[in-house]
């Protein structure tokens, strides 16, 4: 499993709430719901990360 990196992320207040009631409504926490969010742009655009056995 690849490491994790923390970082900051300042979100608007509005957009926050959104993201949490989503979040909740697929069971997800609010962490994984943004990793999801941003794993479906990344394939979306064909950049998604590599994997150990991919290099």
């Amino acid at each position: 499993m690849p490491k994790k990196k923390a970082f900051a992320l300042r979100v608007n207040e509005d957009m926050m709430k959104a993201i949490e009631k989503w979040a909740a409504d697929e069971f997800r926490s609010t962490n994984g719901q943004l990793e999801w969010m941003l794993m479906q742009q990344l394939k979306k655009h064909n950049r998604e990360p590599r994997t150990q056995r991919d290099e």
